[in-house]
């Protein structure tokens, strides 16, 4: 197993309770992983509220001391994931869903400083953890990622991107949230090795992408399949970027929502369509991919639009019914419904004083948490109009000071509730049927 001498420390000094006495398995209203079982923003079926009273759905528990950072949720069997940094380091948590009780947090790295990335919109992790069985994988957001027991914390392996892979930390940190794939765990230390697999019991290297180099951007990878060709796809300042999954030779770029700031979202696929978008002026791209003879792939672009469309900075999109919904940051900020077919744009609707917003869907509803006023609003998806059913207001938020930051940790729906962030605080809403 590969230790760092900080991480045997963090092994040692985990706090562990005992609620967690089995392997976490994961259960039919779970949210197991960065935007939840599928990766595309859709809870796992749930009765759930298609309306909300004034004043919002009541509120379970709030939890105080999550430390700094954007990193989202993972929930598994009544146990929630999540990251946070500390003065003495990057932590990792468990926090019980029933009551907002922690179970455990262990120390996975040091904490960053404003000499490893720009700090002026917040540091701390930005990764959501990754659960698989009875283990929980967590990239900080200096580069180290980690294998710790789900029940405890304890830290099996970890691996440093920047001392094994000579990795460059992103402007503004580490940022993607690893996938597993089968016995790998996917990740992305860019550079000369853009993407990685690793043996998810030891982190040794067991594949690697090929042809390929450029430093790290902040997108999460999804995995997806065209006849029998299985491959990973991510994102970086060059456009979007696929690797085979079995040789890891790169299949096909595409330029089109690549950018020179920032390339946040993670892409949609759907059969032989793969859809990305993102900001500073990159718009959004639908591929229709064909397989061929030897394992390659043809990526046709079926359209390319920027000016007055979806331009999503960081909080993602939902495909729906043939609709794309999401945040642009068009017009200094709307929420946008597309046309998946032909990108064409059916509505827009002002978000200000908001500038951008992170997207959830759950029966039959999209949960739309606006980055700067602390808003959820509940909306039933129409492709004529936006229509808003429902809205809540944190009842608090941070005495931190995000500089030139936001509200940008995104919302997550398992087990009939809504659970939100805003840097240390954590809230749990009661949005059952």
């Amino acid at each position: 197993m590969i230790y760092s001498s900080s991480l045997r420390f963090a092994a040692l000094t985990a706090v562990s309770f005992s609620l967690l006495a089995s392997p976490v398995v994961a259960g039919d209203a779970d949210w197991p992983q960065w935007r939840g079982p599928n990766r595309d923003g859709h809870a796992a079926p749930q009765a759930l509220l298609s309306s909300w009273p004034a004043g919002g759905p009541a509120i379970k528990w709030e939890f105080k001391d999550a430390g700094i950072g954007y990193s989202a949720f993972a929930i598994v069997d009544g146990v929630m994931f999540t990251m946070g940094t500390r003065d003495d380091g990057c932590y990792t948590m468990a926090i019980d869903t029933t009551d907002g009780q922690l179970l455990w947090q262990s120390r996975i790295s040091r904490a960053s400083t404003g000499e490893d990335y720009a700090h002026g919109w917040g540091g701390g992790p930005r990764s959501t953890p990754t659960v698989d069985g009875e283990f929980i994988y967590v990239l900080s957001d200096v580069g180290v990622l980690a294998c710790l027991t789900a029940d405890q914390g304890e830290v099996v392996w970890s691996v440093d991107f920047v001392e094994r892979f000579e990795s460059m930390i992103p402007k503004w940190g580490f940022s993607e949230s690893v996938l597993i794939d089968g016995d790998r765990v996917i990740a992305t230390p860019g550079g000369n090795v853009f993407m990685v697999g690793l043996d998810k019991r030891t982190g040794e290297q067991v594949w690697a992408s090929q042809e390929h180099s450029e430093s790290a951007q902040y997108v999460s990878p999804i995995i997806h399949t065209v006849d029998d060709v299985s491959f990973y796809v991510t994102a970086g300042k060059s456009g979007l970027v696929a690797f085979d999954a079995e040789s890891g030779k790169l299949l096909f770029k595409n330029g089109a929502t690549g950018n020179d700031v920032a390339v946040i979202p993670t892409p949609l696929a759907v059969d032989n369509l793969l859809y990305h978008t993102s900001d500073y002026g990159a718009g959004n791209v639908l591929l229709k991919l064909t397989a061929g003879e030897n394992r390659t792939i043809d990526a046709e672009q079926v359209y390319h639009e920027s000016i007055k469309s979806m331009q999503n900075h960081h909080g993602g999109v939902i495909l729906l019914d043939d609709t794309i919904y999401g945040s642009s940051k068009v017009s200094g900020g709307v929420w946008m419904a597309q046309n998946f077919a032909d990108g064409e744009t059916l509505w827009v609707e002002r978000m200000r004083p908001n500038r951008s917003g992170a997207i959830a869907y759950a029966d039959g509803r999209l949960y739309c948490y606006n980055d700067e006023d602390a808003t959820v609003l509940l909306v039933d998806p129409n492709r004529e109009a936006f229509k808003s059913v429902g809205e809540l207001k944190l009842p608090t938020t941070t005495s931190t000071d995000r500089g030139s930051g936001a509200i940008w940790a995104h919302p997550v729906i398992a087990d009939q509730t809504l659970y939100l962030r805003d840097q240390e605080l954590i809230f749990a809403f009661d949005i059952a049927r």
